[in-house]
C-alpha cells in the first residue's frame, strides 16, 4: 500500500473511532454530573430550567439560542473555569451552592437568588459543566 493511501486509511479509522465514541456518549439519555456528596444533576433538565427561569435574560449561554443577555458574564467554557464569581473553586458542589444563594457567597453580586430547589440547582450546574 502506498504511503498516502496508508495515511488515508489511518485517518478514516481514527474518524470512525471518534464517531463511535461520540455516539456512545449520546446513548442512554441524560448526561449527569456528580458533586462531592455523590448527588447527581441532570444536564438536560438543567438546560430546560435555564430556559424557563430566564437565565438568558442576563447571560449569554452556549447551546441556548435565546440566552443572549449582556448583564451577567457570558458562560462560554464554564466547565473549564477554575473559579465561580472569583470566590469559589469551580466544583459541582460549589456551583450548586452559588446557584442556591449567590449573595451568601458574594454579597455584592448582582445575581439574584432564583428560588431554586437543591435538585434544580444541581441540574443547572450539570448543564453548565458541559460547557467546555
Amino acid at each position: 500500500m502506498n504511503p498516502r493511501r496508508q495515511r488515508d486509511c489511518k485517518l478514516a479509522a481514527a474518524m470512525a473511532l471518534f464517531s463511535v465514541a461520540v455516539l456512545a456518549g449520546c446513548v442512554g439519555g441524560q448526561q449527569t454530573s456528580h458533586d462531592f456528596n455523590g448527588a447527581i444533576g441532570d444536564s438536560r433538565a438543567g438546560k430546560k430550567l435555564i430556559v424557563s427561569d430566564g437565565c438568558g435574560s442576563c447571560h449569554t449561554i452556549p447551546g441556548i439560542y435565546t440566552a443572549r443577555g449582556l448583564v451577567g458574564p457570558p458562560l462560554y467554557f464554564f466547565g473549564r473555569r477554575t473559579m465561580i464569581a472569583g470566590e469559589l473553586p469551580n466544583t459541582p458542589e460549589n456551583l450548586t451552592r452559588w446557584l442556591l444563594n449567590p449573595r451568601a457567597v458574594e454579597p455584592a453580586t448582582a445575581m439574584p437568588a432564583l428560588g431554586l430547589s437543591t435538585d434544580q440547582a444541581r441540574d443547572i450546574a450539570a448543564y453548565l459543566e458541559t460547557l467546555h
